[in-house]
């Protein structure tokens, strides 16, 4: 590995590390340090969502047109470790609230910015692309093992102590790195000319909207969509869910997720092609159901079981719905609109799927919680059976087809998610 891969894959390591470093522990950290209700947990979490649909003004519209990708990089990094600071300092949920929310409009532009950074470098994207983002989710990964097991801030001890908060300190130095390391990076310059016409509909991805009369689009759009209501209920109450019941070293074992994506990374190409697009897209819905029936049955104690594999289950849910719906998406929209379709999607899930996602797993959480605790059977039951109504919708209305060139487009793949 060449000086400049390594200093792509290191800058992919902290990108990740950074967010995967608190967005777990979230949720637990509200319900203990800052005693956030249901709903105020849920609006913490759809910053990211907030943060996704303004993402694209910032790249598309500021980022491409007037400054060097690795410049603006640093300066969001450098923004986001004073704002990190912040939040650790937060007392309340009406402080941490605006510093979170500020915090994700910086950050979620990011995501795009640190993947211009390592394409503009690479000659082969197809082939370097994975080999440097691999680092993110090992970043990711490093987060969570050294949370669990280095410092021991998500045991019931020292959760009780509030030392949860310590994440955010940590993040902000790790950001005051990254913002730092940033402007040592190769030079990116500004892939679009100030003097181009400005291309809001491009940003946005609205351009690819007449995709939508395809019907096997529309229907996979919309499926996209209601999703995210399920993965909302994951990355807001997985981990509370698996402290609060006595798991030890919870955000460790979450860790277990992220092995399992790289894995089933690697077999999605061979599925997709032997398979088709719609059974796989199918494993991906009924996975959730699966996952949260877990969830909602096992226990810390003889069924953990359950509960590991609801975790390791993560590859498939996400891997085989929403990297394989980047794919059908990139082979349904041909040469001309292969950038805003990707947009678009992006927009429609992690912008306004994931904010209604979030809301409804705050009002869900909110009503199954009393004086002892949450009702999680009740809790984790409901993303269950939406999940499996959504994959009968599916299963009744998508017709069969296959994609192309799935094993070309993977490693542009899974780019949002560490």
């Amino acid at each position: 590995m060449n000086i400049i891969k390594i200093r792509l894959s290191a800058m992919m390591f902290l990108q990740f590390f950074i967010w995967g470093g608190w967005f777990v522990t979230l949720g637990t950290f509200l319900a203990n340090n800052l005693h956030a209700t249901g709903s105020q947990t849920g609006m913490a979490f759809s910053t990211q969502s907030w943060g996704a649909i303004i993402a694209p003004f910032i790249v598309g519209l500021i980022a491409d047109r007037y400054f060097n990708a690795e410049r603006i990089l640093g300066f969001l990094h450098l923004a986001g470790a004073v704002l990190m600071y912040q939040l650790y300092r937060a007392e309340n949920f009406d402080a941490f609230y605006p510093f979170v929310l500020a915090y994700m409009i910086l950050y979620m532009p990011t995501l795009a910015l640190v993947n211009s950074v390592a394409f503009r470098q690479m000659n082969d994207p197809a082939k370097d692309f994975a080999n440097i983002r691999v680092w993110g989710t090992v970043g990711w990964i490093a987060a969570g093992l050294l949370i669990s097991y280095g410092f021991s801030w998500d045991s019931q001890q020292a959760i009780a102590a509030g030392l949860l908060k310590n994440t955010f300190l940590m993040c902000a130095m790790a950001s005051l790195i990254l913002g730092i390391f940033s402007f040592t990076l190769p030079e990116t310059p500004p892939a679009v000319s100030r003097g181009e016409k400005l291309a809001l509909r491009d940003a946005l991805g609205l351009d690819a909207l007449g995709l939508l009369k395809d019907r096997n689009f529309a229907l996979f759009f919309l499926s996209s969509v209601l999703i995210c209501i399920p993965l909302a209920f994951y990355y807001q109450n997985a981990n509370p869910f698996l402290t609060e019941i006595g798991v030890e070293n919870a955000t460790g074992k979450m860790t277990i997720g992220q092995i399992s994506e790289v894995l089933f990374m690697l077999v999605l190409p061979i599925f997709l092609k032997r398979f088709g697009i719609k059974l796989t897209l199918l494993i991906g819905m009924i996975a959730w159901a699966l996952r949260y029936t877990l969830f909602a049955f096992g226990d810390a104690d003889n069924l953990a079981f359950m509960l590991i594999l609801g975790i390791a289950l993560h590859g498939i849910c996400y891997d085989f719905f929403f990297v394989s719906g980047q794919i059908y998406t990139d082979s349904k929209a041909g040469e001309k609109f292969k950038s805003s379709a990707q947009g678009m999607i992006t927009l429609a899930t992690y912008g306004v799927g994931m904010l209604i996602g979030f809301w409804v797993a705050g009002q869900v959480t909110e009503n199954f919680t009393g004086v002892d605790g949450h009702l999680w059977k009740n809790i984790w039951l409901f993303p269950a059976a939406f999940a499996l109504a959504v994959f009968v919708l599916f299963t009744l209305t998508f017709s069969k087809e296959k994609t192309s060139s799935s094993e070309e487009l993977l490693p542009q793949g899974a780019i949002e998610r560490g």
